[in-house]
């Protein structure tokens, strides 16, 4: 078989390997750009911007997770390694998707369900590629699956429990709009079978909106008692009439993970976890790198990397679950999201004292803020990160924390998230 990988990042190269791995498949690497992945020596290639507008020839086109199918052209089928994962995975699935949250969510899950005694694999962006695993797994396992809108964008099955947190506009820079994003998020729900479950956010539109795209299977909603999901009460987790375990077991901190955890454990519950299990997989469980993760405290202030805040509403979870007095560093690059729920939570907010912009977006975000009255705004063009961390450290006195939530992409400054978060917590680890 003739087959294209179209785009050579991480997951292209576990394409790579996965499709190479049956000599009688010829395959070509075409991107945009150099790869930073090597490319295997022998490998025939097209690299330039016209990379994608004519792979006509090719049986299959395995498109990276980024890169819209509407781009393709040609007259072989466009695939993906998800869609390949579903067709081939032999164990039940369970799809874990929304604009923020997820990652979170389906490591809880992953937690419990192992503490548990199940044997379950953990795929997508928070864990391994899930095409390099493939051939390990059981029809006995369990495979949680962190699934982005660009991995849903053309999915062509549904997993078995679908988990759709908050919906909310994102990656509209690559996205035709917000509608095609949340019609690529609805495939995580559309292909499901009589015998599958939805499970979704209790008061999202558009979480509703994907959960009523197919009637077939059961829907219910989490953090509310009356569609059967996980729910609080009294400062512990119930469903239904059924204490499960205090809320004080969930070693996150935040509304927003208070959430999570009732979107993990009623997917626990659907897989007969005991009360027991399910508490001590909630205490083993202490948070994600770069999620609102605590660093360290300098001089009495407490600093915290929250750097996979890539949206403006990661932000505003961020800024909800302290009460002491704040300073927030946000900015990075605009992705077309809409501020103005982050606008009136740190109007809103007594506690937040301080916010540095910084960024391509500085001067939209300060405008933005002072056009609220907002007082101490500090806009700045500092390129790199360690004279804003001092910049914020001039601000703070004892007893305040700094919340590094950039609320934007990190392209600008930073290579990743990743490398954002990581140079904030080397340059805070050595003050």
């Amino acid at each position: 078989m003739k087959i294209a990988i179209a785009g050579f990042g991480v997951e292209g190269a576990a394409s790579y390997r996965y499709y190479g791995a049956n000599s009688d498949n010829e395959i070509m690497i075409a991107d945009r750009h150099q790869p930073i992945q090597e490319i295997p020596e022998g490998v025939l290639t097209i690299i330039g911007e016209d990379a994608f507008r004519n792979l006509d020839g090719f049986d299959l086109v395995v498109r990276t997770a980024s890169l819209n199918p509407s781009i393709i052209k040609t007259d072989g089928k466009v695939w993906s390694a998800t869609n390949e994962f579903f067709a081939k995975c032999p164990a039940q699935i369970i799809g874990v998707t929304g604009t923020k949250g997820k990652g979170t969510t389906a490591s809880l899950i992953a937690k419990i369900l192992k503490t548990a005694g199940k044997k379950v694999w953990l795929v997508g962006n928070i864990g391994i590629a899930a095409l390099d695993i493939l051939e390990d797994i059981s029809s006995e396992d369990i495979v949680i699956f962190e699934l982005s809108s660009f991995q849903l964008w053309d999915l062509e099955r549904s997993p078995h429990v679908a988990v759709v947190l908050l919906i909310e506009p994102d990656h509209l820079n690559i996205h035709n709009g917000f509608d095609d994003y949340v019609h690529a998020k609805s495939n995580v729900r559309k292909y499901q079978k009589a015998d599958d479950l939805c499970i979704f956010h209790p008061t999202n539109l558009y979480s509703r909106q994907i959960a009523e795209v197919s009637d077939q299977g059961t829907s219910e909603r989490y953090g509310v008692k009356a569609d059967g999901g996980v729910y609080v009460k009294d400062q512990a987790f119930y469903q239904g009439e059924h204490k499960i375990c205090s809320v004080s077991a969930l070693q996150l901190i935040g509304q927003h993970n208070v959430e999570n955890a009732c979107a993990a454990i009623s997917v626990a519950r659907a897989y007969k976890v005991s009360d027991r299990d399910i508490e001590i997989g909630l205490k083993g469980f202490h948070g994600l790198p770069h999620r609102i993760e605590f660093v360290r405290e300098v001089g009495g202030v407490k600093y915290y990397n929250d750097s996979f805040s890539s949206a403006p509403s990661a932000t505003v979870a961020a800024i909800k679950s302290f009460t002491q007095p704040e300073i927030l560093i946000l900015g990075g690059i605009d992705k077309g999201a809409d501020f103005t729920e982050l606008v009136d939570t740190i109007t809103s907010r007594d506690n937040v004292k301080a916010v540095i912009v910084m960024g391509e977006i500085r001067a939209k975000l300060a405008g933005l803020l002072r056009a609220r009255h907002i007082s101490g705004v500090e806009m700045t063009d500092l390129k790199t990160l360690q004279p804003i961390i001092g910049l914020a450290q001039s601000l703070a006195i004892e007893g305040d924390v700094i919340v590094f939530s950039p609320g934007c992409a990190s392209f600008d400054m930073f290579k990743d998230f990743y490398d954002r978060g990581d140079q904030f917590r080397t340059i805070i680890k050595n003050l």
